[in-house]
C-alpha cells in the first residue's frame, strides 16, 4: 500500500469534494468584498499609524503578545479515519511515511501566516524599539522556535499519558514564551544562548515519556477537531450536513441555563445554552471579545476605537450566527415535544442577547477616554446595539421558512 499516495487522495478528496462546493456560497454572501474593504481600511489606519507613532508605545510587549500565539500554536491535519486503527493498523511501522506530508504542511503554512504577520509588524517595530534586532535574524529565531514548538507538539500527540500530554503542553508554552521575551527584551548574543541552553533542556524533556509508536485514538479525535473547525467556518454561511460539533466540560459552567422555566417552550433554549457553554464559539467569543476589548482601550481617544469597537461586534455577530444551526440534524428534536416554530426563534434569541451583552462589555473600555468624548463614546454604544438589531432583523427574516422546515 502505497502511504502517501492515499494520504495525498484523502487531501484531495476533503479539500475538492467537502470544501471546495461551499466556496460559493462564501463569496455569493459577500465576504470577500467586506474582507477586502476590511483589509484595505486596516492598510491605511497602519499606514498613518506607524508614520505618527506615540510616544512610549509598549512594542515589545505588543510583539510579545502577538508572536507567541503563533510560534506555539501547532496543529496537524492526518486525514486520519476510525477505520484506520484496524486497517492501517499492520502498517503501523511504515506509517512515517504518511505523517511526512502532515508534518510539512502543519509547518510550512503557519510559517507562512507567522513571516507575513512578522512582515506586517516590521516597520512598527523598526521604527519603535530603541535597540531594534536585526530583520533576518530577528525571523530565523522565529522560525527556529517554530520548528521547535511544532516538533514538541508532533512528541505530545504520541504520548501515553494524556495528563503528561497536557503537562508537555503547558511546557511547551511557558519554553516559548520565555525564549520569546528573552529574544526581545535581551542583547542578541546573551538571549541566544538563552534560548539554545533552554530548546535542549525542552528536547531532552521530551524523550522522557512513553510513546505510542502511532496514537491512533488520539490522532483520529485531533482530526474530528480539525475538520469540525473547517466546517464550523463554513457553517457561518451554508448549512454544512454532518458537522460535528467539540464538546468541552466547562464544569465551572454547569449553572447555565438552570433557571429556565420547564416548559415546551422554551426546551429548545435549555439545550442551547447547555450546547453554547460546552462549544467552540464560547471559546472564540471570549477571546474576541478580550481582545476587542483591549483594543478599543488602546485606541479609545479617536475615531480608531470605535471602529474597532463596531468591527468586533460585527465579528462577534457572525460567531454567534453558528447557534442558529446547532442541532440542526438531530432526530431527537422532532421526538421530544418542542413546541413548533420555537427553535428558530429561542435560537435567534439568545444569540440576539449574548451579541448585545458582547457589546456592552468590550463597550466599558471605551469610558476610558474622559468627558470630552463621551457623546461620541455613546454614540459608538448606539452603533453597536444598531449592528445587533440587524443581525436579529436579519436572523428574523429566514425565520418563517426554517420553521416550514421544522415541520
Amino acid at each position: 500500500m502505497d502511504l502517501m499516495k492515499l494520504r495525498a487522495e484523502r487531501r484531495s478528496r476533503f479539500w475538492g469534494k467537502e470544501v471546495l462546493p461551499y466556496l460559493g456560497y462564501v463569496f455569493q454572501s459577500g465576504v470577500a468584498v467586506l474582507f477586502m474593504f476590511a483589509l484595505i481600511a486596516f492598510s491605511a489606519w497602519y499606514t498613518a499609524f506607524v508614520q505618527h507613532i506615540p510616544a512610549g508605545l509598549p512594542i515589545r510587549w505588543i510583539m510579545l503578545v502577538l508572536l507567541v500565539p503563533l510560534t506555539v500554536n501547532s496543529s496537524f491535519r492526518t486525514y486520519l479515519v476510525p477505520a484506520d486503527s484496524v486497517f492501517l493498523l499492520p502498517q503501523e511501522s511504515r506509517m512515517a511515511s504518511y505523517f511526512k506530508g502532515s508534518w510539512i504542511g502543519g509547518v510550512v503554512y503557519k510559517l507562512l501566516v507567522l513571516a507575513i504577520i512578522f512582515l506586517t509588524l516590521w516597520p512598527l517595530y523598526v521604527r519603535s524599539d530603541v535597540n531594534p534586532k536585526p530583520f533576518w535574524l530577528f525571523l530565523i529565531v522565529l522560525v527556529a522556535l517554530k520548528l521547535l514548538a511544532s516538533y514538541g507538539c508532533w512528541k505530545e500527540l504520541r504520548m501515553v499519558s494524556r495528563k503528561a500530554a497536557f503537562a508537555y503542553r503547558l511546557l511547551r508554552y511557558v519554553a516559548l514564551a520565555l525564549s520569546v521575551a528573552a529574544w526581545m527584551w535581551q542583547p542578541a548574543g546573551r538571549s541566544l544562548i538563552f534560548i539554545a541552553l533552554l530548546a535542549v533542556t525542552y528536547l531532552a524533556a521530551l524523550r522522557i515519556p512513553a510513546k505510542h509508536p502511532v496514537a491512533w485514538e488520539r490522532l483520529i479525535a485531533q482530526e474530528k477537531v480539525q475538520v469540525g473547525r473547517v466546517l464550523m467556518i463554513l457553517g457561518w454561511f451554508v448549512n454544512v450536513p454532518g458537522r460535528e460539533q467539540r464538546v468541552y466540560a466547562r464544569k465551572w459552567l454547569s449553572w447555565a441555563g438552570n433557571g429556565i422555566p420547564w416548559k415546551p417552550e422554551t426546551a429548545y433554549r435549555y439545550l442551547l445554552v447547555k450546547s453554547f457553554v460546552r462549544s467552540d464559539i464560547l471559546g472564540i467569543v471570549l477571546r474576541v471579545g478580550i481582545l476587542a476589548a483591549f483594543l478599543a482601550w488602546w485606541q479609545r481617544g479617536g475615531i480608531v476605537g470605535s471602529v474597532i469597537y463596531l468591527f468586533f461586534v460585527f465579528l462577534a455577530g457572525v460567531q454567534l450566527s453558528s447557534l442558529l444551526r446547532f442541532h440542526s440534524e438531530s432526530f431527537w428534536l422532532h421526538v421530544y415535544p418542542i413546541a413548533p416554530g420555537s427553535r428558530r426563534s429561542n435560537a435567534v434569541k439568545l444569540a440576539f442577547q449574548i451579541q448585545l451583552l458582547f457589546a456592552a462589555v468590550t463597550w466599558l473600555p471605551l469610558l476610558g477616554a474622559g468627558p470630552g468624548r463621551f457623546g461620541a463614546v455613546f454614540m459608538t454604544l448606539a452603533g453597536g446595539i444598531v449592528l445587533c438589531l440587524l443581525f436579529r432583523f436579519f436572523a428574523d427574516r429566514k425565520k418563517a421558512s426554517d420553521d416550514e422546515d421544522e415541520d
